[in-house]
């Protein structure tokens, strides 16, 4: 049968908004193409087709209703700027049709070329040290200025350094939200989420309006890792959510790639865990680049396409930033250090020696850390 774009989405789109319909439901319809008649079917209708009773009455009342009802999750999400983006469409990423289970709708803001562009993801924990934060940042902006989009889920830690790093280079960065496409969570990224929303893009499938459950999160490193041609693990306890999102990336045959860590570290036990099971060992980002050599000419092509753009966004955080707020970026590249060792090797006085790290914090170039040592993100 030959397929109604227009109609499909329209069927897929009422679905997926409905609480209790998930997957396999839409999945049903979508087999037995009830786009051609979803308009009409009655509740005994869905039920012939599969769905369960509460499904079948919600099925029959939201398809007599137009997609863009008002107040709906797809009509919010177009009033917020976003799109909303199904298999029916030539935006839907190319690599995502091969997962077992794609999304059937896409929430994204920001810029959607991003979407099928080559990517890689880079997660870890939420709580890393200053080994893994420098790591994360140095190959997340490395990956980034080769052309490959950085794909990670916006959480504190690893992710929102990550996402930092990348934002302004040729590649960009997605964040692949479990909340709805105009929630941030964790609200303490919530700059780091206005900024993507800007320079990168937000990309969700929860339906704006719906409740954050912790069922949303295993889904969403579903996405992070189908998203993406693999998926590096930088800092990683045992149990870590970024092993999930590893452990997808396994099942849908991408790569995995891990930074080892100090064997007396717990937070990088899952990493080296990982590199022991088949994990490619990462210490510099060439040894990503070279597993998809077939790339070259295309990441090439983005990162020439985009130097303009590049170049843009970079004088724009560079201007953002007094001189002495580069020296104290510099000299923390180095190693972590107090207000008093900067101090003793800048000589700006304390007063101002404050404000300036304050106003760092806040613009998140650097963080403190326990014990008063400042270290760049």
């Amino acid at each position: 049968m030959t397929i109604d774009h227009v109609k499909a989405k329209e069927m897929v789109v009422r679905l997926h908004e409905l609480p209790g319909v998930g997957w396999h439901a839409i999945q049903k319809a979508v087999v037995q193409s009830l786009w051609t008649e979803a308009e009409s079917m009655t509740e005994a209708d869905w039920l012939e087709a599969g769905f369960q009773r509460a499904q079948a009455l919600s099925a029959a009342v939201r398809m007599r209703e137009p997609m863009l009802r008002e107040d709906s999750p797809a009509e919010r999400a177009i009033r917020l700027g976003a799109s909303v983006i199904t298999p029916y469409d030539d935006r839907y990423p190319d690599v995502m049709r091969q997962m077992p289970q794609p999304p059937w709708v896409l929430y994204a803001w920001g810029r959607l070329e991003l979407l099928n562009r080559p990517s890689i993801a880079v997660v870890g924990t939420r709580n890393p040290t200053a080994y893994g934060r420098h790591t994360a940042a140095h190959l997340a902006e490395q990956l980034s200025a080769r052309g490959l989009t950085v794909v990670s889920g916006l959480a504190r830690g690893i992710d929102a350094v990550a996402h930092q790093a990348a934002l302004g280079k040729a590649g960009g960065t997605i964040a692949v939200l479990a909340s709805a496409v105009n929630s941030c969570y964790p609200s303490e990224n919530r700059e780091l989420y206005r900024q993507i929303s800007e320079q990168g893009l937000l990309l969700s499938e929860t339906p704006i309006g719906a409740k954050l459950h912790p069922g949303m999160f295993p889904l969403r490193n579903r996405i992070i890792a189908g998203l993406s041609l693999g998926t590096l693990v930088v800092e990683a306890a045992r149990g870590s959510g970024s092993l999930i999102t590893a452990d997808q990336a396994v099942e849908m045959s991408r790569d995995v790639f891990a930074v080892p860590g100090p064997i007396s570290s717990p937070k990088s036990e899952g990493a080296n865990e990982l590199i022991g099971k088949g994990a490619k060992l990462v210490s510099r980002v060439e040894h990503i680049i070279e597993e998809f050599p077939w790339l070259s000419e295309q990441l090439n092509r983005i990162a020439g396409a985009n130097g303009s753009e590049k170049g843009h966004f970079a004088q724009a955080e560079q201007s953002s930033l007094s001189a002495d707020e580069h020296k104290l970026i510099d000299i923390l590249r180095d190693q972590p250090l107090s207000m008093n060792d900067l101090h003793q090797i800048t000589a700006i006085p304390f007063g101002h020696l404050s404000a300036l790290l304050i106003n760092l914090c806040i613009k998140r170039k650097i963080e403190q850390q326990p014990g008063s040592l400042y270290i760049v993100l």
